[in-house]
């Protein structure tokens, strides 16, 4: 009997035959979701800009600051942001129901355990809602004090930072409603739905955390 050694299959080099040991599989990355994040990087140096004019105006006019910065309302503003930031929790719960391929609920609404990602992120819209609302009804308490766009440098540089941020919160509240719009009427759940529910999920985060900042730099760091 041929020594089992010798035969062709065992002596073969693995190397040799293409083949590379101790790795698994190579798969591709999802491109939505990596020019998401390059577009979120990109997002992130318009945001510092925004910081760093910020910082310099109030460099530069420290009595404006400590005038203005007293007409803040603390207690509301922290409420907005908790609002926001509880917001975030709710999606990323509506992420995880995606990526186990539950678009809705299996049960009663008011069964929160058979939720889906479409009660999730109903939820996460309704909450992010409440804190553009908020936002709104912020301004219009300083523009009745006198602080508005074009009343002092410290107006101009509260309004495009909170605005801008707003504006981007806005423009998250109407992807959600894409998502959950396709939830609707796709006739099955697809794997570009769960890869848009995801990515979606980080653009939220994103202003999530960019709100943190500007509300310890705005309302905390006075």
């Amino acid at each position: 009997m041929a020594d089992v050694a010798s035969t062709p299959a065992a002596t073969a080099d693995p190397a040799a035959a293409g083949m590379s040991l101790g790795h698994g599989p190579v798969s591709r990355p999802n491109m939505t979701a990596v020019g998401t994040i390059v577009w979120l990087g990109s997002e992130i140096m318009f945001f510092a800009g925004l910081f760093a004019m910020y910082f310099t105006i109030r460099a530069v006019s420290p009595d404006l600051w400590a005038e203005r910065t007293s007409m803040l309302n603390f207690p509301f503003a922290l409420t907005n942001t908790s609002i926001l930031v509880i917001s975030s929790i709710w999606c990323q719960l509506g992420v995880f129901k995606a990526e186990a391929r539950k678009p809705s609920r299996s049960g009663k609404l008011w069964q929160i355990g058979s939720w889906g990602m479409r009660e999730w992120f109903v939820l996460t819209y309704i909450f992010g809602a409440i804190f553009v609302a908020g936002q709104v009804w912020e301004y219009a308490e300083l523009i009745r004090e006198g602080v508005t766009l074009a009343s002092d440098g410290y107006g101009s540089v509260f309004y495009m930072t909170t605005g801008f941020h707003g504006l981007h919160v806005t423009g998250g509240l109407l992807a959600f409603l894409l998502i959950i719009g396709r939830s609707f009427t796709a006739k099955r759940y697809t794997h570009a739905q769960e890869t848009g529910a995801i990515v979606v999920s980080y653009y939220w985060h994103f202003v999530d955390v960019v709100w943190i900042a500007l509300f310890l730099t705005i309302y905390v760091v006075k």
